[in-house]
């Protein structure tokens, strides 16, 4: 008889214990989406021989990385960036169309993530009055917090506000970097306080501690075999120093630079953020309760660095060798307080960036600058030697042209005729390669080049009236340094790497976009799809 109760408890302890270890792995304990801003896919090839074993290395090695992902819209910006990423669709859909827009009803340029019905908490005034109420669609984040009935919680992190409040979604949190006091900070679209571990965190007076540093290179300078020279004429210098290169003392260059706002122009941003990640993970108790959570990471410091360096830059070069540092680190925190398994990280980057102009011409690589200020001029001369007196042009931003259509319609002209001869007008250009009309965009469907990603990115309320694409390797009154947001390659194809719980090891050159992380998340979570999604799933992912 004790031997049948032993067997039968024996048995009994078995399949708890099967039980317990089937719900332990039916979902992650937490999800953690890392987008790299301005992180081109080529990085994690062009410095792979200096990454180390547990950073950007792991992730490629033990989870699965798509080759060939893309973005699929113009243009491609920050904002519009970390939107897609999260809500699985274009900015047709979503509607954060840019960094910054034109709005006709207001006549003045709006900000993806202003909000002037809320108010700052904590930081300055002038950096509080943010919120997602811009995005149209849900995210996947949101998506997350709806399937738990609001259990799950949500956290996003940047040092860019709009890095931070368009991944948490409509219903997380969000925190991001207040350059005027050195702090993090939200607005009462979240809270009407900071919480205790914000405020403890920001205590510690990280940003002064990071600013008493020194910038030198992690090793010596001529081993960054994957730059050009250090000290160079195409690179953008800091105020008050007259040179490119290393090293740099931000005790001195701190006042002159954005005072506290220096910090993100360093990769010791990228440390801070990480510091952060940790204080919300510890605060917050994500991933150690029974729901699965969200951290959403953006990092700030790659853009900045990159827009005043370049790509080819030895800045770069070691901000990616010091970021793949911390990776490290935080893997190894993410297996101490998970396990390893128990998690899904997804690495990716909200757009790529360009090669400075000046650098690819002394490599005789055909490129240039459009003079986006004499070519307003001309059109505006043009437009009134067609149609006659009038202030025809209302607006010109981010290559596009917005007409006064009250005026149009006031002296009778053919609005389609004026956006089809201004169209025609700018081919006359150089760097000028297609123009086209909000007319052609409305009426026609364009299913693949470049006409299709300007599509995805033409909203039918806030567009203009004529959209140009420039030739590749072209910018916009561009002169030291270089930027992004072209339908070229060099800003379009960035990482896309899954890591963690149920991912499988492996890599794909099938084609993906950008829209197809958030779709591919809803599966996995068992979430619905984003309201708004156009992506579709990642099979190769999602085979396990």
């Amino acid at each position: 008889m004790k031997k049948i109760i032993i067997l039968v408890s024996m048995f009994w302890m078995m399949t708890v214990g099967f039980a317990i270890a089937q719900e332990s792995v039916g979902k992650p304990k937490i999800v953690v989406g890392i987008v790299v801003d301005q992180m081109r896919q080529e990085y994690l090839y062009k410095y792979k021989e200096r990454f180390s074993e547990g950073g950007f290395k792991r992730l490629v090695n033990d989870g699965f990385m798509m080759q060939n992902a893309h973005y699929n819209y113009i243009p491609t910006y920050t904002g519009p960036g970390h939107a897609s990423i999260y809500t699985g669709t274009t900015p047709a859909t979503h509607a954060i169309t840019a960094n910054h827009w034109y709005v006709r009803e207001l006549d003045k340029l709006i900000y993806c993530a202003e909000d002037s019905t809320v108010s700052y908490v904590g930081g300055s005034e002038g950096a509080g009055q943010m919120s997602p109420r811009n995005m149209k669609t849900t995210t996947i984040t949101d998506e997350l917090r709806f399937a738990t009935n609001k259990r799950s919680k949500t956290v996003g992190i940047a040092l860019k506000d709009r890095g931070a409040i368009l991944p948490a979604g409509h219903l997380g949190d969000a925190y991001w970097y207040d350059e005027e006091t050195g702090e993090f900070m939200t607005s009462t679209y979240y809270h009407n306080e900071l919480p205790q571990w914000v405020k403890d965190f920001n205590n510690k007076g990280l940003s002064t501690t990071y600013l008493e540093k020194t910038w030198e290179t992690l090793y010596p300078v001529e081993t960054y075999i994957q730059s050009i020279a250090d000290a160079n004429e195409f690179e953008g210098n800091y105020k008050g120093k007259e040179t490119t290169d290393f090293p740099y003392n931000l005790a001195e260059l701190k006042q002159d630079n954005d005072g506290f706002g220096m910090v993100a122009r360093t990769p010791f941003g990228n440390t801070l953020t990480f510091e952060m990640a940790y204080a919300a993970i510890e605060g917050e108790k994500l991933g150690m309760r029974d729901e699965t959570d969200f951290l959403a990471i953006s990092f700030s410091s790659p853009d900045h660095i990159g827009h005043r360096f370049g790509p080819t830059s030895v800045e770069v070069e070691d901000n990616y060798l010091r970021l793949d540092q911390e990776m490290e680190k935080f893997l190894s925190f993410m297996d101490d307080t998970y396990g390893k398994g128990e998690y899904v990280v997804f690495l990716t980057s909200d757009h790529g960036v360009a090669d400075i102009v000046e650098y690819m011409k002394s490599e005789n690589v055909p490129a240039g600058s459009v003079d986006t200020n004499l070519l307003l001029i001309k059109l505006k001369e043009y437009a009134q030697k067609r149609f006659g007196e009038g202030d025809w042009i209302i607006n010109y931003f981010s290559e596009q042209i917005h007409l006064n259509r009250e005026l149009i319609a006031e002296k009778g002209k053919n609005i389609e005729e004026m956006q089809r001869a201004l169209a025609d007008y700018t081919l006359k250009f150089d760097g000028i390669m297609e123009a086209y009309t909000a007319s052609d965009l409305k009426r026609s469907e364009f299913t693949k080049g470049r006409s299709h990603l300007l599509q995805m990115g033409f909203n039918h309320k806030t567009s203009g009236d004529v959209l140009l694409i420039l030739e590749p390797a072209w910018l916009a009154s561009a002169w030291k340094g270089t930027s992004h947001g072209t339908g070229h390659t060099y800003d379009t194809h960035i990482p896309i790497v899954f890591y963690g719980w149920n991912i499988p090891a492996g890599q794909s050159a099938e084609y993906c976009t950008i829209t197809d992380i958030a779709p591919t998340l809803a599966m996995l979570l068992k979430t619905r799809l984003p309201n708004g999604t156009t992506g579709q799933p990642i099979l190769p992912i999602l085979e396990k």
